[in-house]
């Protein structure tokens, strides 16, 4: 799904929907625009500052979910599920614990692929919106 995913969240597949919150055929939102009713990170994720995420899952193709994902600013850890997301807004830092890799900036237009259990650390400094397939 996605960093500080909906299992590290205390979010459940559905958390923050309802039958309206998906995105039918033939039909298009803003995902720039969508109100996202957030949640405080469990503290054991928290590195530094008070952030708090949001979830909400838009529709499902075949396996793959589709959603989006937003973090306000602060640090936090969390183990990636295997996804690509596209940076709609926001800017932050994603270090690689393990495997090692460079730090990576995000913002928007970027484009990212995790893979399943890639231990991160997420430094926000402007809230981060992303759309996430996973």
């Amino acid at each position: 799904m996605s960093a500080l995913d909906a299992v590290g969240m205390g979010f459940d597949a559905g958390a923050g929907s309802d039958a309206g919150s998906g995105i039918d055929a033939g039909s298009g939102l803003d995902a720039r625009a969508i109100d996202l009713p957030h949640e405080a990170l469990p503290a054991a994720t928290v590195v530094s500052g008070a952030p708090t995420a949001a979830l909400l899952p838009l529709a499902t193709v075949g396996d793959t979910e589709v959603g989006i994902w937003e973090m306000t600013p602060g640090t936090a850890s969390d183990t990636e599920a295997d996804e690509v997301f596209v940076v709609l807004s926001g800017h932050a830092v994603i270090e690689f614990v393990s495997p090692p890799l460079p730090p990576l900036e995000v913002g928007p237009g970027s484009l990212v692929r995790l893979a399943e259990g890639m231990q991160t650390v997420w430094t926000v400094t402007e809230t981060l919106r992303k759309v996430y397939v996973a």
